[in-house]
């Protein structure tokens, strides 16, 4: 695997694909920079060897062009302030005045273009667009692991216009490729895989994956009541893929066949509407009253979870048990991340990735006592699925 280790940048133009697809408040401030910081060693090594750098990243799914609220301009302070060193901004990520820009950059310097997706060209992966950008540098970097699984034109079809030299991935594409690989070729059991998030349906893949490696794989968030209503529960007004109670059935199964323990929550926290100050109690999961819905997995469950978790050599986990952002619902997410963090203590070895997860880890100061902790939950549940990611393709041939 070709990375920045294996290449000098001195004098010329690294054209550098980040992931900077952070979380801003009504203020435009950056609330979570755990993508910046995590891109910083490979930013670092090239102003090392005195080479320039070109930043792409797209922020957001902005539509029908340019909109502030999705400006990268946003971000570049954020940068600054933990590269410590000045960030210049583009207007644009193509066009003359960025080309003038890119042209003028020093050895040393950083540039930051203006967000990839205020041209619809990016998600097609249109080739004239791709070579457009490509221009801009000598050497070709993938570091936004995040965006691996699309294949964009910054991501992948840029690549195409450069050698095998002059491509390469960053330090953190290096990395979480090798910890992807580690889950799904190297595991120690018993290997415990924790899935959590609102739908069946976007968990299927991975689950089905994951029936061919795991020995435990627990079940919470708004997902886990299609299952109790596949085996004939009450789940009130819980969130429900109606369309998904077959498949439910059939995961049930399979997990039989290949001796794999579904952990599903035995208890909820219950409410009687979807709100932060909304009326709530414990109530058994598959019993749920009319009216109430299941917005966290209940005490019972927490300790039973963490049990498991606790006696796993391997911990994969994405996706939260509840509705985190609400305090009354976060205690399941919560339990869950100090069972990780404490399993991986005592020797286990655990990834964590997704949005809410890595937020909880992070929260509770947790990051340092967990093995990895993923930057790209969708590309890296589609690597753990056993799929040829694009941006990866890309640079391995």
């Amino acid at each position: 695997m070709r990375t920045v280790a294996d290449f000098s940048f001195r004098g010329l133009k690294a054209l550098v694909r980040v992931d900077f697809n952070v979380p801003l408040d009504e203020a435009h401030q950056v609330t979570d920079d755990t993508r910046i910081r995590a891109s910083l060693p490979t930013i670092r090594k090239i102003l090392a060897e005195q080479g320039s750098i070109i930043l792409l990243s797209h922020l957001g799914r902005p539509k029908g062009g340019k909109d502030d609220k999705f400006s990268l301009r946003h971000v570049a302070p954020r940068l600054e302030e933990l590269l410590k060193v000045p960030v210049k901004m583009a207007p644009d990520c193509i066009g003359p005045e960025t080309e003038a820009m890119v042209k003028s950059l020093g050895p040393g310097e950083v540039l930051l273009l203006e967000n990839l997706r205020f041209h619809k060209e990016e998600e097609q992966g249109d080739p004239d667009f791709s070579r457009a950008l490509a221009a801009l540098g000598d050497a070709y970097v993938n570091d936004a692991f995040g965006t691996a699984h699309r294949a964009h034109a910054s991501t992948t079809v840029m690549a195409n216009s450069f050698d095998a030299e002059h491509k390469m991935f960053g330090l953190l594409m290096a990395s979480e490729v090798e910890n992807g690989l580690k889950l799904l070729n190297r595991t120690e059991a018993p290997y415990t895989a924790i899935l959590g998030g609102a739908k069946v349906g976007d968990k299927i893949p991975i689950i089905t994956s994951l029936l061919l490696r795991a020995n435990h794989i627990i079940i919470g968030g708004g997902m886990a009541y299609t299952f109790f209503k596949a085996m004939g529960g009450n789940i009130g007004s819980s969130l429900l893929e109606e369309d998904r109670i077959d498949v439910a059935r059939d995961i049930l199964e399979q997990a039989r066949m290949h001796r794999v323990q579904i952990h599903l929550p035995v208890d909820s926290t219950v409410a009687d509407r979807f709100a932060a100050d909304a009326n709530h109690h414990t109530a058994p999961s598959n019993n749920i009253p009319n009216g109430f819905m299941g917005l966290d997995i209940g005490p019972e469950a927490r300790k039973a979870f963490s049990e498991v978790v606790l006696n796993s050599k391997t911990i994969l986990w994405n996706g939260p048990m509840g509705v985190f952002e609400m305090d009354a619902f976060a205690g399941g997410t919560k339990a869950v991340a100090q069972a990780v963090a404490e399993a991986t203590r005592k020797g286990a070895y655990s990834l964590v990735g997704g949005g809410d997860s890595v937020s909880a880890v992070n929260h509770l100061g947790l990051a340092d006592d967990i093995s990895y902790v993923s930057t790209g939950g969708g590309a890296m549940l589609e690597l753990l699925e056993g799929k040829e990611l694009p941006g990866i393709k890309a640079i391995t041939g």
